[in-house]
């Protein structure tokens, strides 16, 4: 019983051991009319979720999608600036996961995104109380992680807003005071015009 039960704990530790190398955390650039594709090797009934972010300039948006080994599309979002897609692989293989910025001509993006997975492991039989626990504080340990790196991502996009918003605000107050001045400089003149007294000889 207790060689049963170390077994067990030597797998569940081995498969959260796998499922630390599995999250990965990335960053990409995507010029114009670009795609980039990534893949992960899979088992049958191991899980895989992409979450992504897209910062840079432009509309920040981007279409993804995940395809499973066969070529077959599992999900795609279209035109997103963030996402999620959460596949259980149903055979062995390689899936492929794709960003596109095919869509603009003009803009390059930068997409985060996050990939991480659970490597299936068959219980045998009951699990243990504390196994169970620690799968639970796994999971959420893997939510609190991908909500920091989405809390960063987006931190870093608003503070690049808010400084190319100071910076047009800072020019466009630049211009206004020189329109101003032009502007007060010639009805100085204009009026001094009106005063100013004429002979004829």
């Amino acid at each position: 019983m207790i060689l049963r039960s170390t077994t067990a704990t030597f797998k569940l530790l081995l498969a959260f051991s796998l499922l630390w190398n599995l999250a990965q955390a990335h960053r990409v650039d995507l010029p114009a009319s670009k795609k980039e594709c990534f893949f992960e090797d899979l088992h049958a009934n191991d899980k895989m979720t992409v979450t992504f972010q897209t910062g840079g300039s432009g509309n920040l948006d981007i279409d993804f999608w995940l395809k499973d080994p066969l070529g077959g599309t599992i999900t795609k979002h279209d035109r997103q600036s963030t996402g999620s897609a959460t596949i259980t692989a149903d055979k062995d293989g390689r899936y492929v996961y794709c960003f596109s910025n095919e869509m603009s001509t003009v803009s390059d993006k930068e997409v985060s995104f996050n990939v991480h997975g659970v490597i299936y492991v068959a219980d045998e039989g009951v699990v243990a109380p504390i196994e169970r626990e620690i799968r639970n504080l796994a999971i959420g340990l893997q939510s609190v992680k991908d909500e920091q790196e989405y809390i960063v991502v987006r931190e870093r996009t608003h503070r690049n807003t808010a400084e190319s918003t100071n910076d047009r605000v800072k020019w466009w107050s630049i211009a206004q005071t020189i329109l101003l001045f032009a502007v007060c400089g010639w009805q100085i003149y204009y009026l001094q015009s009106f005063f100013e007294v004429k002979r004829v000889i």
